[in-house]
């Protein structure tokens, strides 16, 4: 652990990497960020967006204020897709650890992303809890990237997956996707197209940046849940709008969802009313909003990414480093 000055915090991602595990405490704290967005006065304005399109790069500035953590973070995300020609990760940022009472800076978190990484999959993990049927075995995977294998990691703390069956646009991801699965114990087929992933699956997760619908109304079975994370810009979309008109639809957060996630793409077709109630999966936790109704009902989570999951997963951090500084011993006994 290092320090800009006496108070304030410098960590790096090596740092957080041991501090901030995808672990259950983890998934338990972004479901309490969720639960604020709908019980409490939170602050979240709404996303900064940068695009460089020369270079297929695009830049979110996130933050939100919630009472319950007596922090705020402001997170800056690049993603950069070309980086990997260049041998360099698509992904990167930082965030700003800020007082929630004073505005003073508590730490810099140099996490190249990796807290975003681990919030993320914690929130798929979050939706799959509160919407997939309690006995899913089976989950479909559409991509093969590092979220592909954390939102895998996450599920598997709140369900008892067995089974896993891979779809990728490149098959070399694909299979190395399978054989990390099956070193793992787990066992992994690979799909040649994504309705023949999604065929016997119980839960499906979409973690691409598809600009085009990967997912549509013929795909979908009885008790099928869907957990979309691609769509957070405008532009993606990895459900065809007659999805969304054939599911329980459930989002992070509706003013941002209109504007970016699978609902607006679903609202420029004409298959949804712009100003349909939906609910967030904020208000399901809370038992505001009816969540999964049976175990027949199809439900979709449309996930684009909030500040709230920045701020609760940043607070974690500097609450751990905190705590490892004055010598506390927690739950995986981390030291700085």
């Amino acid at each position: 652990m290092s320090f800009i000055d006496q108070s304030t915090v410098l960590l790096g991602q090596a740092q957080l990497r041991r501090l901030v595990p995808l672990d259950l405490d983890a998934i338990e704290q972004v479901e309490a960020a969720f639960k604020s967005l709908a019980t409490e006065a939170v602050a979240m304005p709404p996303i900064l967006r940068l695009d460089i399109p020369e270079h297929a790069g695009e830049v979110d500035v996130k933050t939100a204020y919630l009472p319950r953590f007596p922090s705020f973070a402001i997170k800056v995300s690049p993603g950069f897709f070309k980086n990997p020609s260049l041998g360099l990760p698509s992904l990167n940022g930082l965030m700003l650890v800020l007082s929630a009472r004073t505005g003073l800076t508590e730490a810099v978190l140099l996490d190249s992303g990796y807290l975003t990484a681990v919030r993320t999959a914690a929130a798929g993990a979050v939706a799959s809890r509160w919407l997939a049927r309690k006995d899913a075995k089976r989950v479909a995977i559409i991509g093969a990237g590092e979220q592909a294998r954390l939102q895998l990691k996450a599920l598997r703390l709140v369900r008892d997956i067995d089974h896993v069956t891979v779809y990728a646009r490149e098959r070399e991801r694909a299979q190395q996707y399978a054989r990390d699965c099956e070193a793992e114990g787990l066992r992994c087929e690979i799909a040649d197209s994504v309705h023949r992933a999604l065929r016997h699956a119980d839960i499906a997760i979409t973690t691409t940046p598809s600009r085009e619908p990967l997912i549509h109304a013929r795909d979908l079975h009885p008790g099928l849940h869907i957990t979309a994370m691609g769509s957070d810009a405008e532009h993606k979309n990895e459900l065809a709008p007659d999805v969304l008109a054939n599911a329980r639809y459930v989002c992070d957060r509706l003013q941002q969802v209109r504007v970016l996630g699978e609902l607006h793409h679903a609202i420029e077709a004409g298959v949804i009313a712009n100003d349909a109630a939906f609910a967030e999966l904020g208000q399901v936790i809370a038992q505001q909003m009816p969540g999964r109704a049976n175990d027949d009902e199809v439900t979709v989570c449309d996930l684009t990414g909030t500040g709230a999951q920045d701020t609760a997963i940043a607070t974690l951090a500097v609450q751990r480093a905190r705590a490892a500084q004055a010598g506390t011993i927690f739950h995986n006994d981390v030291t700085a």
